[in-house]
């Protein structure tokens, strides 16, 4: 074989699907890390670790979903039932399948976590990756504002404690402007008109509609800082029904700022694209400087039996991406021969060691080659690479 067709030949081996990607050191590392303490907040907080199978009947994971949901979804034949199969694209779907199933006579709320990977047909805009890790928790059983607070809480809690910095909280009601339309008797190809403009946050398309325009309007320009934003709702003329999405927005704020002043909230009343199965105050986490969601979650109503629920997920590869670069960290290399007790030692004081395999003219070097920032002498006594040079 060539040279040429032997390198063409591992390029075309190293080539992945779109949307999908290898995650080398020292990335790999740094995520796993990063994923654990966030896993080890929500344990702090009573959130119980639940591990779902990557791949399910379809019928029972896409049973309750919405048809977006469905279409993003990998489907494939079981050989041994001969059912189809559906590879997840949500661990929310089958934390809810757990919680109102095999968990259905714990005590209420359940709290549950999770974390590992999920698929889809394709990426968005936004976020064009089709495999991620995601993680997250999930408080089913309670309907409260305590309940949506405490997951907004300990999300931004999380998001600190992994080095995240200028996170903001876009609070939303995915159904109060549905609500608005149908107390004016507006569905249909007219509502979706709506929708359009409201997506396209286009207040001259808006203007256009006619009916409860004027109110969609004031919506609309309602958007912003916590504390303008509820107020210029509180002055919009709602029938019941959509204010009372606006009182739950109040009290889930008033709740959060209490708790945390710190946390830096916006309101939009008129989002709601991808909150399709939420049912009251839903939120999305931001960070200043990266592109797409930190996270999103909010409250919706669980598994066949529409359990009242509220969680949240974060997205791993936006939130590396609000992250310092990683690091290898403090490595220190071992040379040929070195006592295993040296090694031992130096493990045990939080170094990692790399032995040295073969005897080397210059340990310096060969320290240097293998990515380590420290030597280890006979004694066992280190010394960083560039004193050791």
């Amino acid at each position: 074989m060539s040279q040429s067709a032997s390198g063409s030949d591992l390029t075309s081996r190293a080539l992945l699907p779109q949307g999908l990607r290898d995650v080398l050191p020292p990335d790999g590392d740094h995520e796993t890390k990063v994923v654990e303490t966030l896993m080890a907040c929500f344990a702090a907080y009573g959130y119980e670790r639940v591990k779902p199978p990557l791949v399910e009947f379809e019928q029972s994971l896409l049973g309750q979903v919405s048809a977006s949901v469905a279409n993003r979804t990998f489907r494939m034949m079981d050989p041994i039932s001969q059912r189809m199969m559906a590879l997840r694209p949500d661990m929310t779907l089958q934390v809810a399948r757990i919680a109102t199933t095999r968990l259905k006579k714990a005590p209420r709320p359940v709290r549950l976590s999770y974390a590992g990977e999920v698929m889809r047909v394709m990426g968005s805009q936004l976020s064009p990756e089709r495999e991620f890790t995601q993680v997250g928790f999930e408080m089913i059983g309670a309907e409260t504002p305590e309940s949506d607070a405490e997951v907004i809480l300990i999300a931004a809690e999380a998001a600190r404690r992994v080095g995240v910095k200028g996170l903001s909280i876009d609070l939303m009601a995915p159904n109060l402007v549905p609500s608005l339309l149908a107390a004016h008797g507006i569905e249909g190809a007219e509502a979706q008109a709506f929708r359009t403009a409201l997506d396209g946050k286009d207040a001259g398309a808006i203007a256009k509609l006619g009916g409860p325009a004027p109110l969609v309007a004031k919506l609309l320009a309602a958007s912003g800082p916590i504390a303008p934003g509820l107020s210029a709702l509180e002055k919009v003329d709602l029938p019941i029904d959509a204010r009372a999405h606006v009182e739950s927005l109040k009290a889930v704020s008033r709740l959060v700022q209490a708790a945390d002043p710190q946390i830096v909230l916006t309101v939009d009343a008129v989002e709601n694209r991808g909150f399709a199965y939420h049912t009251g105050v839903s939120f999305s986490l931001f960070v200043r400087g990266v592109r797409g969601e930190l996270g999103r979650g909010g409250r919706y109503r669980a598994g066949e039996t529409g359990e009242p629920a509220t969680g949240l997920t974060f997205y791993m590869d936006t939130v590396i991406r609000s992250l310092p670069a990683a690091s290898t960290g403090r490595k220190v290399f071992l040379p040929h021969g070195t006592r295993a007790d040296v090694g031992r030692r130096l493990r045990e004081q939080g170094w990692v060691t790399v032995a040295g395999l073969t005897p080397v003219a210059d340990a310096a070097a060969e320290a240097r080659r293998l990515g380590c920032t420290h030597l280890a002498g006979a004694d066992g006594n280190i010394q960083s690479i560039e004193r050791a040079a």
